[in-house]
């Protein structure tokens, strides 16, 4: 509920003109009434009582934001222009080079998450070692991979913690 409240959180300081977030079992769980229930009343929370509704930006005049915010544009562009200097999205798309980059940039994330050096609480900092799930699963919410001929190389989304997951799912009696 933490991770889907900061996200939520970080879309409205970032400047999203709408947001809607999913409940925060939707992984797991169909549609239930309580993730439901939740995912609402974070958005109401984050209204009525941070009032990111009265200002027209939240974030206006915080240092860390703003400089977070203009390295993150310089870094952006420079990537936007070497994409174009290449002959552009579609054809680095059809060539690979976005999905290699992305798969990259996910490999080094997942070998610092593997490592420790990134973390994520309750996942490998702090979790609860009493926490089951293997009777509480309604969906696998694992990735499962369907090997396909596709004219370009599809990009599969994954999260860093799904190893780890596993492992414990699979321990679990």
């Amino acid at each position: 509920m933490l991770r889907t409240t900061t996200e939520c959180m970080s879309a409205i300081l970032g400047g999203a003109n709408a947001v809607a977030n999913l409940p925060y079992d939707a992984l797991y769980h169909k549609d239930n009434e309580f993730g439901d229930r939740i995912s609402r009343n974070q958005l109401l929370v984050l209204k009525n009582e941070s009032y990111f509704d009265k200002v027209n930006n939240p974030a206006d005049g915080a240092y860390y934001i703003e400089n977070l915010t203009e390295q993150l544009a310089e870094k952006a562009l420079l990537l936007f222009k070497d994409i174009e200097a290449n002959g552009g999205f579609i054809t680095q798309l059809m060539e690979g080079n976005i999905q290699r980059k992305i798969s990259e940039s996910a490999q080094k994330e997942q070998d610092l998450f593997d490592s420790g050096k990134e973390t994520l609480l309750g996942t490998n900092k702090y979790p609860n070692k009493n926490d089951r799930m293997k009777d509480d699963l309604e969906l696998y919410p694992f990735v499962k991979q369907n090997p396909r001929k596709t004219l370009i190389t599809p990009i599969i989304e994954k999260r860093l913690a799904e190893k780890l997951e596993q492992e414990r799912l699979s321990q679990e009696q």
